[in-house]
């Protein structure tokens, strides 16, 4: 999801819900305690320079169980991220503490934000000689070929 789709959503709701993709929800009275935008300027295991930019939100529990985040005020927050940061339109990443500081996208369902559960990679797979994936083969698929395969009784095995 991106910040020009989180901010259309935002004023349809009565209500700011995160959850996991477990269905687990975020308590109620989280924090959203940042909102910017980070960038990774890294070389890969191929010595592929790269960069990547995404925006982010960090939500905190708190024990401010009376707090409850609305949509109008997150979508202030947004606003004034990208007024005084200068931020640009991309893909946001939800940092959220479960045992470890979780890196997740973001998606909507229709109701509530789904925290979707990021994977690493390798970028360059071709130059660390990673082979692709193999072809299953059932072998009672396989097709026979007389000339080169054996009977029972022949001699050949």
């Amino acid at each position: 999801m991106t910040l020009t789709e989180i901010k259309e959503i935002l004023p349809t709701l009565s209500n700011v819900a995160f959850q996991l993709e477990d269905g687990t929800f975020v308590p109620e009275h989280f924090h959203v305690t940042e909102v910017g935008q980070i960038t990774k300027h890294f070389i890969d295991c191929g010595g592929v320079i790269r960069r990547e930019q995404v925006v982010n939100f960090q939500l905190w529990n708190a024990d401010d169980y009376e707090h409850r985040l609305k949509p109008g005020k997150l979508l202030h927050i947004i606003n004034l991220s990208e007024e005084k940061l200068g931020m640009v339109d991309g893909e946001i990443e939800v940092e959220y503490q479960s045992t470890t500081i979780g890196k997740y996208d973001l998606a909507f369902n229709g109701s509530n934000f789904v925290l979707k559960n990021k994977t690493t990679a390798c970028l360059a797979e071709d130059a660390c000689g990673i082979p692709g994936a193999k072809t299953k083969v059932t072998l009672s698929q396989l097709p026979i070929s007389n000339a080169s395969s054996c009977t029972p009784g022949s001699g050949c095995c």
